[in-house]
């Protein structure tokens, strides 16, 4: 297991995706963001089913870097509850997990 996270954040604006993505990878908050979409993602809101098109950010960082990308995402999202999930990376390459932390300021 490592102290490495992948962050999944969905946004209805490809420039927005693409304003946060910047914004972590500049601040050393995340390694990189990949933006995948349009997708559909179809949720639960204010007691309906709702469907919307959306872009979907996967952030690469780490634990310690995670409450303060999780402040800068909510800092800069348009929606009153973005989604900000992290899951850890249980295993990788040495090697892009050893740049991974160094990018946002491990060790």
């Amino acid at each position: 297991m490592t102290d490495c996270l992948q962050v999944f954040c969905t946004t209805d604006d490809r420039d927005e995706a693409e304003a946060i993505a910047e914004a972590l990878v500049r601040d050393a908050l995340a390694a990189c963001v990949q933006i995948a979409g349009p997708i559909t993602s179809v949720y639960h809101w204010e007691g309906e089913v709702a469907r919307a098109e959306e872009w979907l950010l996967l952030a690469k960082t780490t634990a310690e870097r995670f409450p303060e990308l999780e402040i800068a995402i909510v800092g800069m999202h348009s929606y009153d509850v973005p989604e900000i999930v992290a899951v850890p990376i249980a295993s990788g390459s040495a090697e892009y997990l050893q740049w991974l932390t160094a990018a946002v300021g491990g060790a």
